[in-house]
């Protein structure tokens, strides 16, 4: 992650309060999306409006959604680095594991002195990857498994 993003505070968990709003806030935003290129936004404070690309309130949404349903939240710049602690964090695996993965360069990764930096972006990349990987062998397993006639 970027030094500005692991300055930010540490995400915290909605009250209930903050959740029941984001449920509200979220249907009604999830209403003004595929109505077009981009959505109008009144700030009732200032009373300014503010042009919103739909991408950004799809991101919005997905954003309070979660916080509905009592989740913190945290967002991570497609092209930030990584430390091998954050991209083990990320995919829910040990750092030894991704230093494995980053030594069998099945990850790619930049060395910072003696550092190991990893981009989101290859990350979630491998993720996809490995996701794919690990629904073909499922589905050989449960194929042999009908040949064999093993009963589940």
């Amino acid at each position: 992650m970027t030094a500005a993003s692991l300055r930010s505070p540490p995400p915290t968990l909605p009250t209930e309060q903050e959740a029941k709003l984001a449920r509200e806030s979220s249907r009604l935003l999830a209403a003004c999306i595929g109505r077009g290129e981009s959505a109008l936004l009144k700030v009732i404070d200032g009373n300014q409006e503010i042009a919103v690309p739909v991408s950004a309130l799809r991101i919005l949404v997905d954003i309070l959604a979660q916080m509905a349903q009592g989740n913190a939240v945290t967002i991570v710049p497609y092209h930030a680095e990584l430390t091998t602690q954050q991209a083990a964090d990320f995919l829910n695996v040990s750092r030894p594991h991704v230093v494995g993965l980053l030594e069998h360069n099945e990850l790619a990764y930049r060395k910072v002195g003696s550092h190991r930096r990893i981009l989101f972006k290859d990350l979630v990349e491998y993720q996809q990857r490995s996701r794919v990987e690990r629904r073909k062998a499922l589905d050989a397993l449960a194929a042999q498994a009908e040949e064999l006639a093993l009963g589940y």
